[in-house]
């Protein structure tokens, strides 16, 4: 693999990852402005900007944007995070300058046309309908807001149906105007691909950009609180979050550990005990997250109203055993498997190019993957158990939907993990 790496004079990053014997490439355009950067009337709007951006161009309609790429046999999407706006592509390597085409032309050349605005509004208030309709999906953004209240990180990537029903164009050109700066964007592309020959193309597309000051956005602060909703499904909707390290904290990798020993995978405590030995759900697993300032570990279960109090209590009982007999075959398990996962994924150019557009994004620098390895198989058994006995002393979030009249409260599992 050979990663380079150029910044144009304003600011503007290109890195590659060229790849030997592969004969297809992924390219685009990450944006450092994303759900968080919103302020509390732009809710929703890198969204709904991210939508727009195949709705036409200067050059381009709708249709031409899907066309172009599809008849090569390839493929364009778009998706938006609390911190990133993606813009990207699949294709062969010889069709690699016209993915680049398109993608820069959707980014720096909408037209946010009047009728498409209105037609593409429609479309993402029926996605938050669909949204609000996937009970394992809105918790999510239940359990978001529970941690992080009254805060840009802790609102919703798709906006509440109020915002989304009044942007205006003018709205959309000032947030690009305000966040799409040089500076702000990193293009990545990796697998069949010529370092020179993008950094050529870009110059071309990308180089008269002027810069724009860095953005800032609010630090984001875990204050758990809890998110009852009660509606007559057939299982109680169960998710929780405990506050977790930042991506540049030295714990991120322990976290990352933990929340595999316990709910990763089939092996893991929680699917053995909730699921394997007790029977009380058919799905459950914990997962961790980190971002520029903060960061969760979550759980997720879903189970009959019967059986939520009993669900939660084996749940919390095995957070506070984790302290003390997290065993080194658990933890080793845990390592291998997070290491496993990093490495097929990068056998993807697309996940190569994810990779190193986060990771300079986050770093400033793409760090070798031998690094991220180190630092993995460097997580011990006392390092977990640690951080498991200091978790569950930190504060806690709630959501739950469904008949929830049963389930505990939030201060009542606060009880049980502080006993």
């Amino acid at each position: 693999m050979t990663l380079r790496l150029t910044t144009l004079p304003n600011g503007f990053r290109i890195v590659t990852e060229h790849m030997p014997g592969l004969k297809s490439a992924s390219a685009g355009v990450w944006v450092m402005a994303g759900g968080r950067h919103e302020r509390a009337e732009q809710n929703g709007i890198a969204h709904f900007l991210e939508h727009m951006a195949f709705k036409g161009t200067k050059r381009r309609t709708a249709l031409q944007i899907a066309e172009e790429i599809e008849d090569v046999g390839g493929y364009i999407n778009a998706y938006t995070s609390r911190e990133m706006t993606a813009y990207y592509a699949r294709v062969l390597q010889n069709d690699v300058e016209l993915a680049l085409d398109v993608i820069g032309d959707i980014v720096l050349n909408p037209a946010f046309d009047k009728k498409e605005i209105e037609v593409e509004r429609h479309v993402i208030l029926q996605e938050i309908g669909q949204a609000l309709d996937t009970p394992d999906d809105i918790i999510f953004d239940w359990l978001q807001e529970a941690s992080y209240p009254d805060q840009s990180f802790g609102r919703t990537i798709l906006g509440p149906e109020e915002r989304v029903s009044s942007f205006t164009r003018n709205d959309l050109q000032g947030f690009v105007s305000e966040h799409y700066g040089p500076g702000q964007m990193i293009l990545a592309a990796a697998g069949g691909v010529d370092h020179d020959a993008i950094v050529a193309q870009a110059e071309a597309i990308f180089g008269g950009m002027k810069a724009k000051p860095a953005t800032t956005f609010q630090p984001a602060a875990f204050k758990g609180a809890e998110r009852r909703e009660v509606k007559d499904l057939e299982q109680v909707h169960f998710a929780m979050a405990f506050d977790a390290p930042g991506y540049r904290h030295p714990d991120v990798y322990t976290a990352q550990v933990y929340s595999m020993t316990m709910g990763g995978g089939m092996s893991s405590r929680l699917f053995q005990k909730v699921r394997e030995e007790r029977g009380l759900c058919y799905s459950i697993f914990a997962q961790s997250g980190a971002y520029e300032d903060t960061g969760q570990i979550t759980i997720y279960a879903g189970t009959s109203a019967e059986e939520i109090g009993d669900l939660t209590q084996i749940t919390m009982d095995e957070l506070k055993r984790a302290a003390d007999d997290m065993s080194e075959a658990e933890v080793a398990r845990a390592r291998a498997q997070i290491k496993a996962g990093m490495l097929m994924g990068l056998e993807s150019p697309s996940s190569r190019a994810e990779r190193i557009a986060r990771l300079l994004a986050i770093y400033g620098r793409v760090p070798d993957v031998e690094e991220a390895v180190a630092k993995i198989e460097a997580v011990t058994m006392a390092d977990v158990r640690r951080y498991a006995g200091e978790l569950t002393a930190t504060d806690a979030a709630l959501a739950l939907y469904g008949p929830v009249e049963r389930a505990p409260t939030l201060e009542e599992i606060r009880k049980r993990l502080a006993a």
